[in-house]
């Protein structure tokens, strides 16, 4: 398994990526997620991806629908320590906005404050 998620007061879910993410480990993820979005208390994700080494376009598709459904319920993303590459990645996909560098505690500090106003 290349992932975990943790919840954080039931509303906030922290999704740690390890190693590569690639098609086949990407449907694993996105069924789980999409599960814990659904059962209707999620306001945030943040995707830790301070040790993930690579990404597919399967891995930017799981990330882009799953802040679709977040969107659905008026949900945010933050992508939290990606690469260099990745950045690039993120940044052409139009996602610049969505990432921050720190700790996931900084990140939790950073959703409270957009979610709480």
């Amino acid at each position: 398994m290349n992932y975990e998620i943790n919840m954080h007061m039931n509303t906030i879910a922290i999704i740690r990526l390890f190693g590569e993410l690639d098609h086949h480990e990407t449907e694993k993820i996105r069924e789980h997620i999409s599960r814990t979005i659904l059962q209707g208390n999620l306001h945030t994700i943040i995707w830790n991806l301070e040790r993930l080494n690579f990404m597919d376009s399967s891995g930017i598709g799981l990330i882009l629908g799953r802040m679709r459904e977040m969107r659905a319920v008026n949900g945010q993303t933050i992508i939290l320590n990606p690469s260099n590459t990745m950045k690039k990645i993120f940044q052409f996909s139009g996602l610049a906005s969505y990432m921050m560098d720190g700790s996931e505690a900084d990140a939790i500090m950073h959703a409270r404050g957009i979610v709480n106003g």
